[in-house]
């Protein structure tokens, strides 16, 4: 069992046969969403989630894909013509949770809210949406259509458009002290060290998840493949010897204060097996890390 890792299903070439590897090599967790996969990835998983129920799920609410976009006008929950193709509205949350749970065919353990900055400037107005989103979500999981909720964020934190506790203080508004908002994704990688050294200096994104008791998905870890170009022979040894050049990238993500799960996408199950060897070394210390920041630079 493999509990360091999340499978990620985005920009996967075949999410099933994807998925499937991981889990066969002992992943429990897989991530995805109703616009991956040109809109199929849900119901791509279904026969490999049938077959695994000890398998967890997270899917994602906010962007609409364009193959589901008809059918959310019709059903009359796609405002302003569905032009932007995304929408946290409360009606079109509880519609995309139900066709997600018809796909998955089960009810997924964390929804996570999708880039909720995806076409906005305003901050107040990102916390009006946000509001909305987390009521119709707390509503979600009390009537147990959804097991907890999450923001899956790839600038929101980072750009300064929403802070952890301000989340947290949204849940605690819309769910009380006992609200179901358990989880944050963003990226964490040798391409954002800014987000790592905050939190060996003990703040930002990473340090205020932890103190809430967020669990953290770290998204990117690979760059989408960008890295495992640029991992030189002498930046694998400033991470750590004997390791391959994935398995380096990995750790650092991996190592970073207050990471639960990485989230990662691999083609094949020879790729699955290398990559997964990075949970079999110790993680990076806290002077490895700052080591490897002073080389790369943030």
């Amino acid at each position: 069992m493999n509990t360091r890792f999340a499978a990620g299903t985005y920009r996967c070439r075949d999410v099933f046969q994807s998925a499937s590897a991981a889990v066969d090599l002992g992943v429990t967790w897989i991530d995805t969403a109703p616009n991956y996969a040109a809109g199929t990835a849900e119901v791509s998983l279904r026969p490999l989630l049938d077959a695994c129920p000890q398998v967890r799920v997270s899917t994602k609410v906010g962007f609409v894909p364009p193959s589901d976009r008809q059918a959310a006008r019709e059903a009359g929950v796609l405002p302003y013509g569905g032009d932007r193709g995304h929408c946290l509205t409360g009606p079109c949350i509880a519609w995309q949770l139900a066709l997600s749970r018809a796909r998955l065919g089960r009810v997924p353990d964390i929804v996570f809210v999708h880039n909720p900055e995806h076409g906005r400037t305003d901050r107040a107005g990102l916390s009006l949406v946000l509001r909305e989103a987390f009521e119709a979500l707390e509503g979600a999981a009390t009537s147990g259509w959804i097991g907890a909720y999450g923001v899956a964020t790839w600038a929101g934190l980072s750009n300064g458009m929403f802070t952890i506790p301000e989340l947290t203080a949204a849940a605690e508004a819309a769910g009380g002290p006992h609200h179901h908002f358990r989880a944050v994704q963003f990226p964490v990688s040798l391409l954002c060290l800014a987000v790592v050294a905050d939190a060996l200096d003990g703040h930002g994104a990473l340090a205020d998840a932890r103190e809430s008791g967020l669990d953290v998905f770290a998204s990117a870890a690979l760059g989408g493949g960008e890295l495992l170009g640029a991992m030189t022979r002498e930046l694998v040894r400033v991470i750590t010897p004997a390791v391959s050049p994935a398995q380096a990238a990995l750790l650092v993500a991996l190592s970073a204060p207050g990471v639960s799960r990485v989230l990662l996408s691999a083609d094949t199950p020879a790729h699955w097996a290398d990559a997964l060897g990075a949970a079999d070394h110790e993680r990076l210390s806290t002077g490895r890390l700052r080591k490897v920041i002073d080389v790369v630079g943030t």
